[in-house]
Formats: C-alpha cells, structure tokens, sequence
C-alpha cells in the first residue's frame, strides 16, 4: 500500500521551498510528505513518536533524503531503513548538496539507490525533479512490499 508519493527529508527551509516549488512545478507537490530532521523521518515512516498512529504499512514511493540533518543524519537514517524488513527496500534518492567521494561511497554501500547533487540554479532543479519524477514516479516498478 502506497500514501503520499514522496518523502523529502530536508531541513534547509531554503532547499524545502525550492524542492516544493519544483515538485509543483512538475505536478507532483500535492503527493509529498516533508520532515525536517532524521527523527521525525524514521517517527513517520515507523509510526513513532508525533506520527504514531499513522499505518507504517502505508509507504512513500522514493524517498529524497539529505544527508546533513539534525538530530540524526541522512547515513543513519538510511542505515535503519535499511535494516528494517519494512522499509528495506523503500527507494531511497539521496539529495544532497554534497559532492564529497566519501559521502556518495558510504550512502550507496548503505544501499541508496541514487546519489543527486542538489542543483544551484532554480531551472536546472526544477529539470532534475522532473527527471526525478519520471524514473521513480512514472518508469520504475516499485518493490512489493508486506507480505
């Protein structure tokens, strides 16, 4: 079972605005769930904490998430959904402005399945979303989830 489309995990207010803009602009900001730190990331999507209550069976389609976050950072974030058979094979698009080696090695052997640079510029943003939106969104199957 699938709610809202997208997960972004983004504590930058800045960065949120510019990712809901792009996401409107392609159509999709009506299908996304924002949380701003790694906490409230793992509370939602295991229904803990404020978002107890919420059905965890109930999973986005892809998750963008940032790797530099409050409270717990976007790599431990990842390393627990990873190692929930819930989440486990959840899409997980790192959004990062990080072009650091060590960073993409670490979230892909954790197991992201895509690494993306946060663009700069509006334009190119509103571009990646979109290609974001057509792979994950529209191309990709999703995994079966539950039993």
């Amino acid at each position: 079972m699938r709610d809202k489309a997208i997960l972004l995990v983004e504590d930058n207010p800045d960065d949120e605005l510019l990712a809901l803009r792009a996401l409107r602009k392609n159509g999709i900001a009506g299908d996304v769930v924002v949380v701003r730190d790694g906490i409230e990331a793992l509370d939602y999507l295991f229904a803990t904490g404020d978002h107890a209550g919420r059905d965890a069976s109930v999973v986005p389609r892809v998750i963008l998430l940032d790797l530099k976050l409050p409270k717990i950072g976007g790599l431990e974030v990842l390393r627990r959904l990873r190692s929930d058979e819930r989440t486990r094979l959840v899409p997980v698009v790192i959004l990062s402005s990080s072009g650091e080696q060590r960073d993409m090695r670490e979230g892909y052997g954790l197991g992201a399945n895509s690494y993306v640079r946060k663009p700069v510029n509006f334009e190119h943003f509103v571009r990646a979303v979109e290609q974001l939106k057509s792979y994950w969104l529209v191309l990709n199957e999703a995994p079966p989830l539950g039993a």
